[in-house]
């Protein structure tokens, strides 16, 4: 998980991300294609996020296309986010219900 933390931590990675979701297997070239970033560049920000396992590539003859894997981050969420906000929600709920129920007395 460290690997996914820290390619996460970097908002030129996390723009690839946003960009590779909203639209799947794209070469490099389209994947930068306005960001005013060079391939070289580019190249070694996707090497990290493939490392984290957050890129998956495949290749179509000679194009080589980038994919999105969304597992990574579910696995964070699960274990990081969704444990420690499930309790507080249910709490915030409870408390007010209970504030509801008490305007209505």
């Amino acid at each position: 998980m460290d690997r996914v933390f820290k390619a996460l931590a970097d908002a030129t990675r996390r723009e690839l991300l946003d960009r590779l979701y909203e639209r799947p297997g794209q070469t490099l070239t389209e994947l930068i294609a306005d960001l005013g970033m060079r391939r070289q560049s580019a190249t070694k920000h996707l090497a990290i996020l493939e490392s984290a396992e957050l890129v998956s590539t495949r290749w179509r003859g000679r194009e080589k296309l980038h994919y999105l894997n969304p597992l990574p981050i579910a696995e964070i969420g699960r274990r990081w986010i969704d444990r420690f906000s499930e309790p507080r929600a249910e709490a915030l709920l409870n408390l007010k219900q209970a504030l509801e129920e008490n305007e209505d007395e």
